[in-house]
């Protein structure tokens, strides 16, 4: 079954805006964890309640990467097949 080009457009579309959404995600979690102001702001001042964020965006950002390349993997499969099969009458 060869893949249509509006699904393959909006599948591309899809992993654009989730690129996005985890970039912008990564930013403002660093930025809330390593402050703005002198030397890591956030961390000294409830140096008590503070954990690293690395961790769980590592993990985000795994499973972005996970679902991406599955996405792109589906979709060169599917123009591929559709290549070299002959079209159905």
């Amino acid at each position: 079954m060869a893949t249509s080009r509006p699904l393959r457009v909006l599948a591309l579309a899809a992993v654009f805006v989730m690129t996005t959404l985890v970039g912008a995600f990564n930013a403002l979690n660093l930025y809330e964890a390593f402050g703005s102001g002198p030397p890591y702001y956030s961390l000294t001042t409830n140096m008590d309640k503070w954990s690293s964020p690395v961790p769980m965006l590592a993990l985000v950002d795994a499973v972005a990467i996970a679902i991406t390349a599955i996405v792109l993997l589906l979709l060169k499969r599917g123009s591929r097949r559709s290549c070299v099969t002959p079209p159905q009458t």
